[in-house]
């Protein structure tokens, strides 16, 4: 939580759903419906990702969350956080991964970093959190 708290491009409202989803995992991780990867420095966690399947779909998944500390930005702990994931959904028999993502300036620097992993920006739905903020949609096949 300290990791998003000090992650500027989330907001408290924000925060609060990503808490939700770590404590429905933490609470059943088996049933929650999402799965959680954490990256460590030392004892220190560095960053996470949670993703989960799409339901009623075949072999598509979400990935919903990824953030890393800002002091451990920059030292491919995302990249690693993602090709694990990436990794456990194709396990899993995944073949389709979906990013959904703020269109802001903000955001800028998330969505370079999800086209450097090899995603591409698919959809663009205007205006879809707040007038200017449009949500988009970004996909990476993988198989």
């Amino acid at each position: 939580m300290e990791i998003l708290q000090n992650t500027p491009e989330f907001k408290v409202s924000e925060i609060e759903v990503a808490e939700e989803v770590i404590d429905s995992y933490l609470h059943d991780v088996k049933g929650s419906g999402y799965y959680v990867l954490i990256a460590e420095a030392g004892e220190t966690v560095a960053g996470y990702i949670c993703y989960g399947p799409t339901p009623l779909t075949d072999g598509t998944w979400d990935l919903y969350w990824q953030a890393v500390a800002r002091e451990k930005r920059g030292q491919g702990i995302g990249g690693a956080l993602m090709e694990a994931a990436e990794r456990e959904i194709k396990k899993a028999q995944g073949r389709l991964a979906i990013i959904e993502t703020s269109s802001t300036p903000a955001y800028e620097n998330t969505v370079r970093f999800h086209l450097g992993q090899g995603y591409e920006i698919i959809a663009r739905i205007p205006d879809f959190y707040a007038p200017g903020d449009d949500k988009l949609i970004l996909q990476k096949r993988l198989i």
